[in-house]
């Protein structure tokens, strides 16, 4: 491990897209959702096991989830989770670590990864990261991993890269050309017929004088904030400070504070199987499903003539379902979700 690579996992949104099993008071990062055993904020850590040493991982989240991130991420320094006081997107947060680390480290390079994606093959996503740090530390530049797309995916950005020329320094990095919005599905046919669309991960690299300089850059009202709490860092008035100060920052996300902007931006591209668990119907693609295309996350559930369905319960009730196709059923504390997955971005609707 290399004493200057840093992590940074952002774990301050809400996350209530699983209704019922997650909610605003514990939200998808800090459950089990995958019924491994491990939540996905534990999984996101042990990913970068080898990578970062411990004492270098970093926590963005809202203060009434810090004792949560403390009791599931104990190996890591309970001064290193920060806590931002109202939401205002990722750029102010990642602005506001940056110069913390700064203050530590002036040769860190850092990673930064959303808490609630999965990654299957860790072996791949280590490689992809420890070359993307490699590269980070060697040029002035940003580095987002993309994922080569399996489907015409309407909930993920994207990013249309050159491929025509690797970098000099590492020939599996190449220029990006232009970041896209999540878009139709007509769009996102025509985007997974070329090799040169990526889905946008949302996992950044870079070096931490490389992100300073572009937020001194892009976003000086944003930078001058963070920059100016400098001598109250590491002091009791710390957390003081940042709930004064943060409502003033604009909510805006690092996409269009930083990578949009600036001009020596970079992607790995990636092929191992990734997804940000964004959806009911993202879960089930992503677990072991059954010659049906069922998955059972949870005890004592039985399925009698049902097809390419998810059902998820976290407590032991016996569970029984028949003829049902495309369907989520999750139940939870005496709330129970029957919905076609076909419509489940209505569920919000109606809770």
């Amino acid at each position: 491990m290399n004493e200057n690579n840093y992590l940074v996992i952002l774990a301050g949104g809400a996350g209530s897209r699983f209704w019922p099993i997650s909610s605003e008071e514990l939200p998808k990062q800090f459950l089990d959702i995958l019924g491994c055993g491990r939540t996905l904020i534990q999984l996101t850590l042990e990913r970068f096991n080898g990578l970062i040493p411990k004492e270098n991982v970093w926590v963005v989240t809202a203060e009434k989830y810090r004792e949560i991130v403390m009791e599931q991420l104990p190996e890591i320094p309970s001064s290193n989770i920060l806590c931002e006081p109202c939401r205002r997107n990722t750029a102010p947060c990642i602005c506001y670590v940056s110069w913390k680390i700064k203050k530590l480290n002036t040769k860190a390079n850092i990673v930064v990864s959303p808490s609630d994606h999965l990654v299957v093959d860790i072996q791949a996503f280590q490689s992809a990261i420890d070359d993307s740090l490699s590269f980070a530390a060697e040029t002035d530049a940003v580095v987002t991993l993309g994922l080569k797309p399996t489907r015409p995916e309407t909930g993920y950005g994207y990013i249309k890269a050159d491929l025509t020329y690797s970098s000099s320094r590492k020939h599996n990095i190449f220029r990006v050309d232009e970041f896209k919005e999540k878009p139709t599905l007509e769009i996102a046919k025509e985007y997974i017929q070329s090799p040169n669309y990526l889905w946008n991960s949302g996992i950044f690299i870079w070096n931490i004088n490389t992100i300073i300089n572009a937020f001194r850059v892009y976003e000086p009202e944003v930078s001058s904030i963070f920059e100016g709490l400098m001598p109250y860092y590491d002091t009791d008035e710390e957390q003081n400070k940042i709930d004064e100060s943060y409502p003033q920052c604009k909510n805006i996300s690092v996409d269009y504070a930083i990578l949009e902007k600036a001009e020596e931006i970079f992607v790995f591209p990636a092929s191992f199987s990734w997804s940000d668990l964004g959806t009911w119907n993202s879960l089930r693609e992503q677990s072991d499903m059954d010659k049906y295309g069922n998955v059972c996350i949870g005890d004592n559930i039985k399925l009698y003539d049902t097809y390419n369905t998810i059902v998820h319960t976290c407590n032991k009730k016996e569970v029984i379902v028949e003829g049902l196709d495309g369907y989520v059923v999750a139940e939870k504390e005496g709330k129970l979700l029957v919905c076609r997955l076909s419509e489940e971005q209505r569920i919000k609707l109606f809770h």
